[in-house]
């Protein structure tokens, strides 16, 4: 009896210890644009248990660009994925930062109907986008101007939000060429589209991050450093496992499998694997946000960037800055 009763108590001990482990995860939102490649060290975190292990219980909220800057900023949600955009709401002033870089280049392909085969041949045509001023349209226009086609004059740009109405609009010729992330890439070329250039083939900046308002930065330094830790250990999952990484791509991300199988060797080598900001790039973003919305003044990079979490998450892991 007295062993049943001992059994008893400690069994009832690590219930609650249990039940007060899983009531003590901290719940945070981030949100994204998509499930998709993008945005894969999210799903990575929270499929292979990286978030969990932070302490850390991550809900993945699907949104569009304007909606996830007005949500960071009102403090809807905790994070958003979206670097480039939250680079640019820095800029024009709103108190949100970037806290980490999870992808060093972009994914991003521009394909183009079937009689244009170079960027070059897009002078004058029409691009489709997901939205003005998020990282894709940024980076598309970046593209234009290195072909030496002038993306403010001499292209015309539509935003059409979602993946499908973009390549919708590609085959009907309401537009002539689209930026997209894949597997898009690979089910247009199947269909006889063509991909005139791929991003991160023509510049490297970061392009997926995480970012967060100022007041999480200060008051919630521990929690913001947590989910920087776990995104890193997912990034490097995702270099170091290939078919565990395929496996939630096709299952988080609803890609087929041979989608996902060379969705996934074309792109993992542009996942960060420490979370670093390169300066250079950052710069570059910032420099584009400015033209973007013509403003001259100056952007010191700590007005768009805090990086103290980054350096803290870091030196839990073992890693030496870059």
């Amino acid at each position: 009896m007295r062993l049943i009763a001992t059994a008893v108590a400690l069994g009832s001990i690590v219930c609650s210890f249990l039940l007060c482990g899983e009531a003590s995860a901290e719940k945070i939102r981030i949100g994204v644009t998509n499930y998709n490649l993008t945005y894969l060290s999210s799903g990575v975190a929270l499929k292979r248990g990286f978030f969990k292990a932070e302490g850390l219980d991550a809900e993945i909220i699907r949104m569009t660009p304007d909606v996830s800057v007005m949500a960071i900023t009102g403090g809807d949600i905790d994070y958003s994925m979206l670097f480039g955009l939250v680079v640019r709401s820095a800029v024009r002033g709103l108190p949100v930062r970037v806290v980490a870089n999870f992808m060093d280049s972009s994914p991003l392909a521009l394909i183009a109907r079937p009689q244009f085969k170079s960027v070059k041949e897009l002078k004058g045509k029409t691009l489709g986008v997901s939205t003005f001023g998020a990282t894709p349209e940024i980076a598309a226009r970046m593209v234009f101007k290195e072909a030496g086609i002038d993306p403010e004059k001499e292209i015309k740009v539509i935003a059409l939000r979602t993946d499908d109405a973009r390549m919708a609009a590609l085959k009907e010729g309401i537009v002539d060429v689209i930026v997209i992330a894949p597997p898009a890439d690979v089910e247009m070329r199947k269909l006889g589209y063509n991909v005139v250039a791929r991003v991160d083939e023509v510049f490297k900046f970061p392009y997926v991050g995480l970012g967060a308002n100022v007041r999480k930065i200060k008051e919630r330094p521990d929690e913001v450093k947590r989910t920087v830790k776990a995104m890193i250990r997912a990034n490097r999952y995702i270099r170091e496992n290939r078919q565990g990484t395929i496996q939630v791509l096709n299952e988080w991300g609803g890609i087929k499998l041979d989608n996902a199988t060379s969705t996934y060797d074309s792109s993992w080598k542009v996942f960060n694997p420490d979370g670093t900001i390169s300066q250079e790039g950052l710069r570059l973003v910032v420099e584009q946000a400015k033209r973007e919305m013509k403003i001259t003044r100056d952007v010191v990079l700590e007005d768009v960037a805090d990086i103290s979490v980054l350096r803290a998450a870091q030196a839990e892991l073992g890693i030496k800055p870059r």
